[in-house]
């Protein structure tokens, strides 16, 4: 009976692909497509849940094969990611040619990222304190004891790590190993690696023209098929984002939710908060935000959905060289380091709030100024090379409370609504990452106003050729 319903379910799913494919032949756009997919997704999980139960056999057995097309999705947007940052990053620096000095995008890019993130950090406070959250009222069942003592675990990996000590895991010392994702931080040291390989191929251009030319056409059709590979890749998005979005409803229990309703609704708060701040920095620089709104929401969408910064990276350039009018070279160097650098949402609010809700257990006062204070510098700090993954902001938090002295264990308490809150965690995250963009990108002059205020141009990445 089970695999009969089993059937059923992926027969469902299946019939919903082939509607989004319908769509797509009727050109329908695809900021249309990737809502609807949404909007299914979301209709089928609740139809899913209300038959079944969230930790039922055949839903257990459902998502396997939903995830061939959900997390098959993120994978192949994983297997482009380290070539795209690669080609991108050094065909970037091979067109700088004087206009722009890299050390300065480089420094406005982080600089942003640094000071949305300790405004994160601040507001995850305020929130916190706001809605009076406290670990002491978060019930402890047996996932949550477990995850507490996996959390405690993993600390070892951290805890003993200076700021010098975390510094010197950027640099690639194996670079093919870093191609592999080895590390956490291993996409920063791709970065890292690709940034020498465009400096020194100017280097060779200048002391000789003839194999600079060709290394430079070289890269020049590898970053020509490269970039195909996104476009066909992307095109997939409405499917990928509807099987993920149905999964995550379906298998989301809802008195889980309830328990720890109040962290949810806070988070929440904390996360719109600080799209707001987005929005406020860029009206200040002279850009209209409501622009910056429309033009992002697909993007956001599918960072929503799949939880993965890194992953959103192909989609993120994308979307500010052809709808937001950033320069490839800073569109390229603001995504790659805004999945590891400064990340609003999970290495700026979540381990804020979570400092927040477990210092009274450890007998400190969180409305002390010199701990705020103290907090907030740490946090920033501390949103250097988390990866932009499932499970970053995990990271960020432990080094956050091991380093203020908090017992990290009691983050374990979060488990069960911890992939709803880091849905709109990853959004805020490249949120942030392209705000960077943008606003180097005008500041350094580099921004093509015309693409930014066009008011009825569809970012129609996925039909971009």
């Amino acid at each position: 009976m089970n695999v009969l319903l089993v059937i059923v379910n992926i027969a469902v799913l299946v019939l919903l692909i082939v509607l989004l494919g319908w769509m797509q032949k009727k050109h329908i756009s695809f900021t249309k497509r990737v809502f609807t997919g949404l909007i299914l997704g979301i209709a089928y999980g609740v139809v899913l849940q209300w038959i079944y139960s969230p930790d039922s056999e055949v839903i257990s057995d459902s998502m396997e094969w939903f995830d061939l097309i959900g997390s098959g999705y993120v994978g192949l947007l994983q297997m482009v990611v380290i070539p795209l940052i690669m080609v991108s990053i050094i065909m970037a620096i091979l067109k700088l040619s004087g206009k722009q000095n890299l050390g300065k995008i480089s420094g406005s890019i982080i600089g942003v990222l640094l000071f949305t993130t300790a405004i994160a950090s601040a507001i995850g406070i305020t929130v916190a304190l706001g809605f009076n959250l406290t670990a002491l009222d978060i019930p402890a069942g047996e996932a949550e004891q477990q995850r507490g003592v996996i959390l405690q675990e993993r600390l070892g990996d951290v805890e003993d790590m200076s700021l010098p000590a975390q510094l010197l895991e950027f640099i690639p010392t194996n670079p093919f190993a870093d191609m592999t994702g080895s590390r956490r931080s291993s996409t920063l040291a791709v970065v890292i690696f690709s940034a020498f390989v465009g400096v020194a191929a100017l280097g060779l251009i200048r002391k000789n023209p003839k194999q600079g030319e060709m290394f430079q056409s070289m890269m020049g059709a590898i970053y020509g098929v490269v970039m195909r590979m996104v476009t066909i890749i992307l095109r997939l998005t409405p499917y990928g984002i509807l099987a993920l979005i149905a999964k995550m409803v379906a298998t989301t229990s809802g008195q889980e939710i309830l328990k720890l309703i109040n962290f949810v609704l806070a988070s929440y708060v904390a996360l719109i908060a600080m799209f707001v701040v987005h929005l406020i920095i860029l009206a200040i620089s002279g850009l209209n935000p409501i622009q910056y709104v429309k033009k992002i929401i697909p993007t956001l969408t599918f960072a929503f959905t799949s939880r993965s910064s890194a992953a959103t990276i192909p989609m993120n350039v994308e979307t500010q060289t052809k709808k937001l009018g950033v320069s490839e070279g800073i569109a390229n160097l603001s995504a790659s380091f805004g999945a590891t650098i400064g990340q609003n949402g999970c290495a700026g609010i979540y381990p804020s709030m979570l400092a927040i809700m477990i210092a009274p257990m450890a007998g400190v006062n969180p409305l002390d100024w010199q701990f705020i204070l103290t907090l907030i510098a740490v946090v920033t700090v501390s949103s250097l090379g988390v990866a932009g993954v499932g499970g970053g902001a995990t990271f960020a938090a432990l080094i956050v409370l091991s380093t203020m002295n908090l017992p990290v264990a009691l983050a374990g308490l979060l488990i069960s609504v911890e992939p709803l809150i880091d849905m709109g965690r990853t959004a805020l995250n490249v949120s942030g990452s392209m705000t960077s963009g943008v606003l180097s990108s005008k500041w350094l002059k580099e921004q093509n106003k015309d693409i930014y205020n066009q008011p009825d141009r569809d970012l129609d990445t996925a039909e971009a050729s």
